[in-house]
């Protein structure tokens, strides 16, 4: 049996987390083409020194806004679809949600630009969601391994795939702006992205906050659930709804960024342990990071040319997949 690495005091490592989160947060504002020390960063943010205060007020601060908490949601959402579907193995990403809400963002983006802004949420919503129930269609027809249900997911993300590679050839003068919904970046983003991601966090985070001990709940089976007094079936419709509503939310201001819904409940689980109350801060914090990192190093790489940060995640997420595909299979 593996040792987990978390420590008795599950709180003392998620303000560990959180504080780690706000050193990447001074790093990543003064990371890029232009280097400002963290010293520096500090100071503008207190309003101390003025020296750089265009560059991380107009095109730095909003972003590292904007990638905290699209990686808070994408981490929470992969720790609740991982407790409700009892699958290690599943994330939005990985199941195909990300990918379904990229193709139906896109649709809007290229058929409907004149579109309001509102309508680019919902539509990442109804098509993650669409994902979603034929996913769970199948688990409850054909009773799926975790390492089935995977592969399913993938199956339906590269179908959502083709159908963002036809839209980039329907629409030929727009593809700049699909690429950065199939990869998933940064790049651009600013304070209305912040705006339109904010309230569907202040909606679901609370929802998913408040459930969490009917989460720990879900690991004992629908039987003893049911048998508890909670009503199994609609408790994981109200949990998978806020958590595609969370990932699609996300994807609709960030793109198609893969892989932190995997990665960062697996990351939690070492240091807090399972219990859903410490996991789901953890995730979030810990998908903030991920998500602060890749993007800086996305712009400090190569600059002037700027790396997606899907790209980056991409390049640490697969191989981690691999690894816990293997894992499932082996104990088949």
């Amino acid at each position: 049996m593996k040792k987990s690495l978390h420590i008795k005091h599950p709180y003392m490592m998620i303000i560990l987390l959180f504080l780690v989160m706000l050193a990447c947060v001074i790093i990543s504002m003064g990371y890029g083409a232009l280097y400002i020390a963290p010293g520096d960063v500090v100071k503008n943010l207190f309003g101390i020194s003025g020296e750089y205060q265009f560059i991380i007020q107009k095109y730095r601060l909003a972003r590292v806004v904007l990638a905290v908490l699209a990686g808070a949601g994408l981490g929470v959402s992969g720790a609740i679809l991982q407790g409700v579907i009892r699958n290690p193995l599943a994330s939005p990403d990985v199941i195909g949600i990300t990918k379904g809400a990229s193709l139906a963002a896109m649709i809007v983006i290229l058929i409907f630009p004149a579109a309001p802004l509102i309508v680019l949420p919902l539509s990442a919503f109804a098509g993650a969601g669409l994902v979603a129930v034929l996913l769970m269609i199948f688990v409850r027809k054909k009773n799926a391994r975790p390492s089935t249900i995977a592969l399913v997911g993938i199956a339906l993300g590269a179908v959502c795939h083709a159908g963002m590679q036809y839209m980039m050839v329907k629409f030929p003068g727009d593809v700049n702006a699909a690429l950065i919904w199939v990869t998933g970046s940064l790049w651009g983003r600013n304070w209305d992205e912040i705006k339109l991601l904010a309230p569907w966090l202040m909606i679901f985070l609370p929802i998913l906050f408040l459930l969490a001990s009917k989460l720990d709940l879900m690991s004992l089976g629908d039987e003893l659930v049911d048998g508890l007094g909670e009503r199994s079936a609609r408790l994981r419709f109200i949990l998978i709804f806020a958590a595609v509503g969370l990932a699609g939310s996300c994807v609709a201001v960030v793109g198609s960024i893969g892989f932190i819904g995997l990665i960062a409940p697996h990351i939690a689980r070492r240091l807090v342990g399972t219990k859903s109350k410490h996991l789901l801060p953890a995730s979030g914090l810990a998908g903030s990071i991920i998500l602060l990192a890749s993007d800086s190093l996305g712009r400090g790489l190569m600059p002037p040319v700027e790396i997606p940060a899907g790209i980056l995640t991409a390049i640490i997420g697969a191989p981690y997949f691999l690894y816990l595909l293997k894992q499932e299979a082996g104990k088949k």
